[in-house]
């Protein structure tokens, strides 16, 4: 047991360590998120309250968070997520210096005692996860207690548990204060319980204005147009538009680059299977994935419905204990080796070899891109393209939308566009972003505006023309109902105007009500109305209802007392974790939080593009 114990050691630190960051920030519901730069090399990149925040304290969150997607997903990681990512990390990072200031404001520590209990009876998530800790299934203290008090145990594992109990604990103590006393009176639960419980079946016409009134029907007059402008100018306001040109240089791997990758896969298998290379020492060494290269390729065990087909038909066809041929996927060319299977899992072995950029071809993509630079310095946008064979195209960008169809997201250009540029026809740098090389001409920029009448004049035609409709369809509603308390059926009154009269329930409070929706007046009316009556015009989503109650349930305030504790213990935990949101909300609006990402990484595009330090 103790051998066993010491060879996993350095997994359990490892394991240990990267939750360290996921839970102090996630554990008690602190899942908030709020651009980085990926091309960020150091120094201060943000600041709260003035204090710093250096590149390098955002760099150890953006890692930690980068090697957790990597575990969870057999996807790469898109240029998308990784952004996601970034923002996370920063976000995680200021929740944290926020904690941490908060508890040295108020003087919450962990005393030795409390960590010295917490440790040996609250371990960590992933040691209670862990097989080495379980009997039967069960966390076994026994085992627990007996590795904490081994000899042989890391003291730098113990010296980690305590820093991060040391952590934990005051966090802890810190929402448990702000959530203490929340309380939710029996009459609140009752309606929440009834809410769920109570269920309505209703009969409804629906009036859509547009459909039950003819554009002939309503006239729209200039007065009508120049009132609505006058009332509503900031409704069109438009945010600061830039019209640029751009030439793009691909730099992803190519058909070379893919063949070199094939070709070098072929070579590490010819050593292994030819010259008697070990497989495992192979896949340390040359292994593009770290998690199985470090385990000498082991990947465990895999589920063939979760592999791609390419790899499946591979890892079930190759003998059993022999190397596969390369068989290539998204992620490159594997070499497979299966020590066990059945028809649906399989227990295998991989070294796997990324499409990556050769040499040549990366210094031919470079060379281009000097020349790029170079003939844009010089000339103009059009002439460098055209010495490139490259095309120049056109786009119109915002700040907050700086997606470019067919180029993806110009972070960096669109940032030189609105902040740096100083004249129209101005040419940026060469700036990179995912797979390529991209340079921008301003050909003009459009500060935030309210546009001229004119031209909001089509639009505001068709608001007045709809806002004039669905007055006249309220008075078409108030006939048709007057008509059913006169005796008409809805049916009647429905097809007098070519309307169907359609059905839909049993529904609760909170349910998705199909054609209707949740938690609307449409719903509300139906439960507030007795069998057979009538609502008067229900208006929402811009169209007009008429509800007629078929049955109504009542809840059942006996089931409801059998449990309302269990009810009222969920309700305080949900409002536990809201109250401290709403504290964690209210420590960053207190605080003045700057992000200086985006100017770092467009600080450092100038001069020179550097190499993103994230891969």
């Amino acid at each position: 047991m103790m051998r066993q114990m010491r060879e996993n050691t350095k997994w359990i630190m490892l394991i240990t360590a990267l939750a360290f960051v996921g839970l102090m920030v996630f554990e008690w519901g602190m899942d908030m998120s709020g651009q980085s730069g990926a091309q960020l090399q150091g120094g201060e990149i943000g600041s709260i309250d003035g204090e710093p925040i250096t590149f390098e304290e955002y760099d150890r969150f953006y890692r930690e968070l980068y090697q957790r997607r990597q575990a969870e997903t057999q996807e790469p990681i898109s240029p998308a997520e990784n952004r996601e990512l970034e923002d996370q990390a920063w976000e995680q990072l200021v929740t944290d210096r926020l904690l941490r200031r908060e508890l040295s404001r108020l003087g919450i520590r962990a005393t030795d005692q409390e960590v010295l209990q917490a440790a040996r009876y609250a371990p960590p998530p992933t040691f209670a996860s862990n097989a080495l800790f379980q009997t039967d299934g069960e966390f076994d203290f026994d085992k627990y207690h007996a590795f904490l008090s081994s000899p042989m145990t890391d003291p730098a594992l113990l010296a980690e548990l305590e820093a991060y109990y040391r952590d934990v604990i005051p966090r802890n103590r810190l929402f448990q204060r702000v959530a203490a006393g929340i309380y939710t009176p029996e009459p609140e639960l009752w309606r929440m319980y009834r809410d769920r419980n109570e269920t309505a079946s209703i009969r409804y016409v629906m009036l859509e204005p547009a459909r039950v009134v003819p554009n002939a029907a309503v006239t729209v007059t200039e007065e009508d147009i120049k009132a609505y402008y006058e009332a509503h100018r900031e409704d069109f306001r438009q945010d600061a538009r830039a019209q640029i040109r751009y030439v793009t240089l691909d730099a992803r791997p190519g058909t070379e680059d893919s063949a070199a990758a094939r070709d070098r896969a072929f070579d590490l298998r010819q050593q292994i299977v030819e010259e008697g290379a070990d497989f495992g020492e192979v896949a340390r060494v040359e292994s593009a994935d770290p998690a199985s290269a470090s385990r000498d390729g082991d990947v465990g065990l895999v589920r063939r419905a979760d592999l791609p087909p390419s790899f499946a038909e591979t890892a079930w066809s190759v003998p059993i204990g022999q190397v596969s041929l390369p068989v290539e996927t998204q992620f490159g060319f594997h070499l497979v080796r299966v020590r066990e299977r059945t028809d649906s899992t399989a227990r295998l072995s991989q070294i796997l070899i990324p499409i990556e950029l050769t040499r040549e071809h990366e210094d031919l993509i470079l060379t281009r891109a000097d020349s790029l630079e170079v003939l844009t310095e010089n000339f103009t946008l059009e002439r460098a393209a055209q010495d490139l064979g490259l095309a120049v195209r056109e786009a119109n960008v915002t700040r907050a939308q700086p997606f470019v169809p067919g180029a993806g997201s110009l972070d960096d250009g669109v940032y030189w566009a609105f902040n740096t540029a100083e004249a129209e026809s101005e040419i940026s740098p060469l700036f990179e972003a995912d797979g390529m090389y991209y340079v921008i001409e301003l050909v003009r920029r459009t500060p935030e505006r309210v546009p001229p009448l004119e031209e909001a004049r089509a639009a505001i035609r068709l608001r007045v023309q709809a806002q004039k409709k669905l007055e006249r369809a309220r008075l078409t509603a108030r006939d048709m109902i007057d008509r059913v308390r006169q005796g008409a059926t809805l049916e009647d009154v429905a097809a007098a105007h070519e309307l169907q009269v359609q059905e839909a329930g049993p529904f609760t409070r909170v349910d998705f009500v199909p054609g209707i929706g949740r938690a609307n007046a449409v719903v509300g009316a139906a439960f507030g109305l007795d069998r057979g009556k009538v609502s008067g015009v229900v208006e929402e989503n811009d169209a007009l209802y008429i509800v007629q109650l078929i049955e109504k349930s009542e809840a059942s305030r006996r089931e409801w007392e059998a449990q309302k504790d269990q009810q009222g213990r969920m309700v305080t935990a949900a409002l536990e974790e809201a109250r401290i949101r709403q504290f964690m909300e209210e420590l960053r609006t207190k605080a003045e939080i700057l992000d200086r990402r985006q100017e770092a990484r467009a600080a450092a595009n100038a001069p020179q593009t550097p190499t993103s330090p994230f891969f």
